[in-house]
């Protein structure tokens, strides 16, 4: 899902101006009204002058939700908006699609339920991400992230809000004491049992231009321990996963060395199967970070869970049916 967008750049206003509001312009929101005469001005700087009080009403402060009345006098403040050959901003509709995804958040930190196709962050072709819509969104606040998801992999991401608390997650995250599991549906019946598996990885492979990890004795140490959750005869296996480590792909890579790879995965998936379960409506990597759990040093305990979104649900639905059909007929036999 691509969320980017090529907004067209008017002039900067050379100073502050004052606009009367016109007759059959009445009763619109402010924030909606400043929008259409602040054209190419995103969103979220509309409402950061609103919160300025750069925008005044007969010389008042006033709130987006406020409807303009005919005669208004609203003071437009001098706003510079970017040129085409300047760096885009963040698109609007990335910011709200970030904003609507915080799940939590207190003094220290967001949690946010990222979507899967949504990179943490900029780069490798893409010009934002989670970290740059919410930096977009709350100019006024220091935020971090701290530690990342692929962008092909749903659920919980942790933001810090303050240096303090980024400072204090990555000795949390060095000293794995933040205990992350996530839900994946992988191929075929897994009948390993609880599993650890501690192949070391290495990052430095490419393929077709994209980064390729890959299971080598002298890569960095990795674990991961894999439990199954529920069986689907001999087509999948959903699993529970608890890392001990957090490398790139680990999750991915550590499924497919031990022959059941993450359905939907196309990077070190199975081509052939993932076709069949985008017949059961797989359609994206199913991998959901499902929940994250720590302890403060204050001592105060962190815990925070998101259910597998819809798209997946519906997967696992659609297999359950197939096999409660696959059941009915052995019985009948």
């Amino acid at each position: 899902m691509s969320y980017e967008t090529k907004a067209a750049a008017p002039a900067a206003l050379p100073r502050a101006a004052h606009v009367a509001v016109p007759e059959g312009e009445e009763g619109q929101r402010l924030d909606n009204w400043l929008l259409r005469h602040l054209k190419g001005v995103p969103r979220s700087r509309v409402y950061r002058l609103l919160r300025k009080g750069e925008v005044r009403v007969n010389g008042k402060r006033a709130k987006p939700e406020y409807r303009v009345a005919a005669g208004d006098d609203v003071r437009l403040p001098p706003v510079r908006v970017a040129s085409p050959d300047e760096p885009r901003r963040v698109p609007d509709r990335l910011i709200e699609a970030v904003e609507a995804a915080v799940v939590h958040q207190d003094p220290e930190v967001l949690v946010i339920a990222k979507p899967a196709g949504l990179a943490v962050h900029g780069g490798s072709g893409l010009a934002f991400g989670v970290i740059e819509a919410l930096r977009a969104s709350r100019p006024d606040e220091s935020l971090e992230l701290a530690h990342r998801l692929d962008r092909d992999t749903s659920g919980l991401l942790l933001v810090a809000r303050t240096r303090a608390a980024l400072r204090t997650l990555h000795a949390l995250l060095r000293e794995g004491k933040v205990e992350k599991r996530y839900l994946a549906l992988v191929q075929g019946p897994w009948n390993l049992g609880k599993k650890v598996i501690d192949a070391p990885l290495a990052t430095g492979a490419r393929r077709a231009g994209t980064r390729h990890v890959r299971v080598e004795a002298e890569g960095k140490a990795a674990d991961s321990t894999f439990e199954p959750v529920d069986f689907f005869g001999s087509r999948a296996t959903l699993m529970e996963v608890r890392l001990g480590t957090g490398r790139t792909h680990q999750i991915r890579v550590h499924a497919a060395h031990a022959g059941h790879p993450v359905a939907g995965d196309d990077k070190y998936g199975d081509r052939e199967y993932n076709a069949e379960m985008a017949g059961l409506g797989l359609n994206r990597l199913f991998l959901h970070a499902q929940s994250l759990s720590f302890e403060w040093p204050s001592g105060k305990t962190f815990a925070v869970s998101q259910p597998l979104p819809e798209e997946l649900a519906r997967v696992l639905e659609a297999l359950a049916a197939t096999r409660r059909r696959t059941r009915s007929r052995s019985r009948r036999r």
